[in-house]
């Protein structure tokens, strides 16, 4: 997918940054901006938020798989319930962790 970005000088400054931040971390303009937007939309949310947001399962799976985790005492993570009964991939949950770890980090 391909999206243009339009600015005005005065929002140059903020390019600029970008592009420093692109250097340091060796990432392209491109994934900085859409590290940082990730970021901003994914702040405070819990890993099946984050899943329901990849379009990886509904919200009503996530709510059942949260009864079933309080109903246990909490022993086990809700990435394993999800996993274990087929709603969604280990794939889908590792991509959530790697989303939830790095917004905690940059917080």
């Amino acid at each position: 997918m391909q999206v243009t970005l339009y600015y005005s000088e005065e929002d140059k400054y903020l390019l600029d940054l970008v592009d420093k931040l692109a250097l340091q971390q060796r990432k392209s303009r491109s994934a900085v901006i859409m590290s940082i937007l990730e970021e901003y939309f994914e702040r405070e949310k819990r890993l099946g938020e984050i899943l329901v947001d990849l379009g990886a399962i509904d919200s009503g799976r996530v709510a059942q798989a949260l009864k079933e985790q309080e109903s246990e005492g909490r022993r086990r993570l809700i990435g394993e319930i999800l996993v274990e009964k087929g709603w969604v991939r280990p794939q889908d949950v590792e991509r959530a962790l790697v989303i939830q770890s790095r917004v905690r980090r940059i917080s």
